[in-house]
């Protein structure tokens, strides 16, 4: 079977050590390239991860004809960038989330995205793709909760390194842009619609500048969904789905080991099921999907109309903290 042949702009260090060593054990994957901004890193890490050509720009990666797809793990301010420099370039695009760093630049990309039909692109949002989520989406779709009516999620780590580039505003840092942006995603993948308000509460770190504590409420047409992020609490994620018959309990709903088992709890009024989902790298099953939809001229599992709404939440959250106030989605 043919493989998309791939190209990485950065070596990131989720590129490095999570997302290029799955995509090498891909069926339908082969990275081919990787650059940086340094020509000796790039080399360096071709050698390590078995690459076979280092670029010292991204330019020139983006102008290797053996290049088919890149995927964008730059900081978020470079995102929209990159991303569209690889959309004239001809190439296929799987950017890291957030898209972009407001709705704005969400929208820019989708425009440039659509003056190119014939390519892919999509926000590398890999949880989607791990078969915990999508025993999760059928158990729901089948009723075993009942009608959904509450997304509880929370998502925490603790990095307060100013070096850090999750601690500089500047270059789009913060815990709702790194972290807080699942938490969003997985209400809108579970009620499968859009808020029609939000509300939120944002802690400022008066170092970096960076959100470091975020809360928020999403109000949706049969339900709700709050959450809490933070980039300096001990680090903790879970997601709690309830319904009208049951709720769902996600153990790690997020950073799932590649090679571990994960689990999920179906409680119901008859007691609780215990699901057992067998060792998956996510990353690897996200690379697949989108190469095949490369492939086979297929659409991508999620288009940039869902990246632009979860960046249209990002912003009201922030928004409405600065106003005190709910805010409409428009």
């Amino acid at each position: 079977m043919n493989k998309v042949r791939w190209g990485i702009l950065s070596t990131a260090k989720i590129a490095r050590e999570k997302v290029i060593p799955a995509m090498q054990q891909s069926m339908l994957c082969n990275i081919v390239a990787i650059a940086s901004r340094d020509l000796q890193m790039a080399e360096k890490v071709a050698k390590q991860l078995s690459i076979p050509k280092a670029y010292g720009n991204y330019e020139a990666l983006l102008n290797d004809p053996e290049v088919d797809a890149v995927y964008i793990p730059l900081p978020n301010n470079l995102h929209l960038e990159w991303a569209i420099k690889a959309i004239a370039a001809d190439k296929h695009v799987l950017c890291e989330k957030p898209i972009g760093l407001d709705v704005e630049e969400a929208i820019q990309l989708r425009k440039a995205a659509v003056e190119k039909p014939h390519l892919k692109v999509m926000e590398a949002f890999m949880y989607r793709f791990h078969p915990q989520w999508l025993l999760v989406k059928n158990l729901v779709a089948e009723g075993r909760i009942g009608q959904v009516k509450v997304v509880q999620s929370f998502f925490s780590y603790f990095n307060d390194d100013l070096g850090n580039i999750r601690n500089q505003q500047d270059a789009g840092g913060g815990g709702l842009m790194d972290i807080g942006c699942y938490c969003i995603s997985f209400a809108r993948y579970l009620f499968n619609s859009e808020p029609s308000r939000v509300i939120g509460l944002v802690e400022t770190d008066p170092r970096s500048q960076t959100d470091r504590l975020a809360t928020a409420i999403l109000q949706f047409s049969n339900g709700t969904s709050t959450f809490t992020c933070s980039t300096q609490l001990m680090p903790y994620q879970t997601v709690n789905i309830v319904g009208t018959d049951g709720r769902l309990e996600i153990d790690i709903p997020v950073n799932t080991p590649p090679d571990e088992p994960t689990k999920i709890w179906l409680v119901t009024k008859t007691g609780m099921e215990e699901f057992v989902i067998n060792a998956a790298d996510q990353y690897t099953l996200q690379g697949d999907a989108f190469s095949k939809a490369v492939l086979y001229n297929q659409p991508v599992p999620a288009s940039l109309e869902d990246a632009v709404n979860n960046m249209k939440i990002i912003d009201a959250i922030f928004k409405s903290a600065e106003e005190n106030n709910w805010i409409n989605i428009s």
